[in-house]
């Protein structure tokens, strides 16, 4: 059935469903099934008749196309045992993810791949394995081969040849990053003109220093060998490039040798680099103020000089924006209407600086809402600090913002005689230095941007810690169990992959699930194998149908026959063009 529209003899427009037919001698006719009314009419009750139609009309034809199927009888005998080892329930969750493996082109990647090099296996199904497992069922290589067996597809490898395929990702990584790049230009122009850098390490349960494993400050506090991972994030929050190190390396060192890799790989020469202050240093900033480079860094306040500390925490000559007149702060935080009306705005300041023989830009904000945040947080740990002083709990501090710091230990007499026991008692000097830089927060940039669109591109870069999050926690992609240098290499090479592509998946969904929601939801599409096809074995819910949507066909009927599941293989593996929406 189709729309067929009928203009008149007056160009009074009626719309009507007609249906299409072959006659008994061979020859094909057409008759109308519904009138639909007259477009000026329906225009009364719908904004878009025409799109209306068509919706209304789709719907006729999947009933009919319902309707024309056969019921399926399928018989089971209570007292017949189950074949022994037979498998009946499969996961099919991967078959959504791997709409987008082969979009972004990573089976004609494979392929180049295994021109240049002499081995037998089919590299493409065992990468798209260990990417549908990082995400969904992440575990050990060995735990990935066992994972492919319950797949809806079968598929031919050996764990040997998981672990050969490791050493060629390890090798043609370079040339992955590249590739990917250029394929997911098809889903729309990347937003690449501002990139987001941040640095993380992995530790491994070893105690011997080996290769790229070194002993170096984990993140995570760990007493374990670990590596370095740097990566490089799009505007938009897509993975664009990444690198390795040795655990013991500055991550400082490691942001000039990628961006040359992008430079050189991707033809990008002319960005806007987004750091923490941790990889602020000098260096960069310089190596990013030439050549069509940019930078946008976090400034620690505790770090500046003495007259440009005073500066930006003198309270007056605060903007905000939009709007002419300056603020200060000591006048906003002691009138409550004014408190009230401002404790959501974000004042600001800026001036021009020479640094380092860099003309750089510092932007200065206050926010009275991340002083209280800032408050709540130091006034939890003062609790703690005075639990610990009532109790035996005084040891050092381990790390920078342990609520030990709050703790001074006095071993002298105020005659400056070696005292025979240590005292200890609440830091309240300390305390008073952190308060005054509560709610302050300040970025450098040689940037000649509003400041703030400057404050805005900063803020964003919550999303590359929360790739670092989701590769930890979500793909578990540490503790590493991997000995050789470029196995390791290959494994991060999969958990990029993996990465890049579940953005793109999730910003295909429109934004309205969690990660750990979507994880969750395709960890559960699984199907049960019956003598005539496979039965959903999963809860059809708003997520699945949004699912179906984008995907562009269904898993959700109640029975999909043995030859209905293969053209599904077979579609999922059909690259599509899908703009992602921002």
């Amino acid at each position: 059935m189709h729309l067929y529209i009928d203009n008149g003899k007056y160009g009074h427009k009626t719309l009507y469903v007609k249906k299409n037919f072959r006659k008994e001698d061979g020859k094909t006719g057409s008759k109308i099934i519904e009138r639909l009314g007259r477009y000026d009419d329906l225009l009364k009750e719908h904004e878009d008749p025409i799109a209306w139609a068509k919706e209304y009309i789709a719907k006729l034809n999947e009933e009919e196309k319902i309707q024309k199927v056969k019921p399926v009888t399928i018989t089971y005998h209570v007292q017949k045992q189950i074949d022994k080892g037979q498998d009946v329930l499969f996961d099919g969750g991967y078959l959504f993810l791997q709409k987008w493996f082969y979009s972004l082109g990573l089976d004609k990647i494979c392929r180049k791949i295994s021109r240049r090099h002499d081995f037998y296996f089919n590299l493409t199904t065992i990468l798209s394995v260990l990417v549908y497992g990082r995400i969904l069922f992440p575990t050990s290589k060995l735990g990935t081969f066992e994972y492919s067996k319950k797949m809806l597809e079968k598929y031919d490898f050996e764990l040997q040849d998981v672990y050969r395929a490791l050493d060629i990702i390890a090798e043609e990584k370079d040339y992955i990053q590249a590739e990917l790049y250029k394929n997911s230009l098809k889903f729309g122009k990347r937003n690449d003109k501002i990139l987001y850098y941040d640095c993380t390490n992995y530790y491994f349960e070893i105690e011997q220093e080996s290769g790229m494993r070194k002993y170096g400050r984990s993140k995570e506090n760990r007493p374990n060998p670990i590596v370095e991972m740097g990566l490089f994030m799009d505007g938009d929050g897509v993975p664009l490039a990444f690198c390795l190190h040795d655990g013991n390396i500055n991550e400082q060192k490691t942001l000039q040798p990628l961006e040359k890799q992008i430079i050189q790989d991707f033809g990008k020469s002319e960005f806007v680099v987004c750091t923490d202050a941790g990889l602020a240093s000098a260096a960069n900033r310089r190596f990013n103020d030439v050549g069509g480079r940019a930078f946008i860094t976090v400034q620690s306040l505790k770090k500046m000089k003495c007259f440009q500390e005073e500066w930006a925490l003198e309270p007056k000559g605060w903007h905000l924006p939009n709007e002419k007149d300056l603020f200060d702060l000591n006048v906003v935080l002691s009138d409550l209407k004014l408190y009230e009306k401002y404790k959501h705005s974000i004042f600001y300041k800026e001036q021009w600086f020479n640094e380092n023989n860099i003309e750089q830009r510092f932007i200065v904000t206050f926010s009275i809402k991340y002083m209280n945040y800032q408050r709540m947080i130091r006034n939890e740990q003062i609790e703690r600090a005075k639990k610990a002083l009532s109790s035996s709990q005084k040891a050092e501090r381990t790390r920078q913002s342990d609520f030990k710091r709050f703790i001074t230990k006095t071993n002298v007499t105020e005659n400056g005689e070696i005292a025979e026991e240590k005292v200890y008692s609440l830091n309240k000097e300390k305390i008073a230095e952190e308060e005054k830089y509560d709610g302050f927060y300040c970025v450098a940039t040689d940037l000649m941007d509003d400041a703030a669109e400057i404050i805005r591109i900063n803020r964003k870069r919550w999303e590359i810690e929360e790739s670092f999050r989701i590769m930890k926690s979500e793909f578990s992609a540490r503790p590493v169990y991997l000995h050789k240098d470029n196995r390791i290499t290959a494994h991060f090479t999969t958990c990029f992959i993996s990465l890049m592509l579940f953005r793109l998946f999730e910003k295909s969904l429109g934004h309205k699930y969690t990660v750990t929601e979507i994880i969750k939801n395709l960890k559960e599409i699984k199907f049960f194998k019956s003598s005539e096809g496979y039965m959903p074995a999963y809860t059809r819910t708003e997520f699945t149908d949004v699912l179906h949507d984008v995907f562009g066909t269904r898993t959700d009927y109640e029975i999909i026959p043995f030859s209905d599941m293969k053209k599904i293989f077979s579609y999922s593996k059909k690259s599509f063009t899908y703009h992602v929406s921002k």
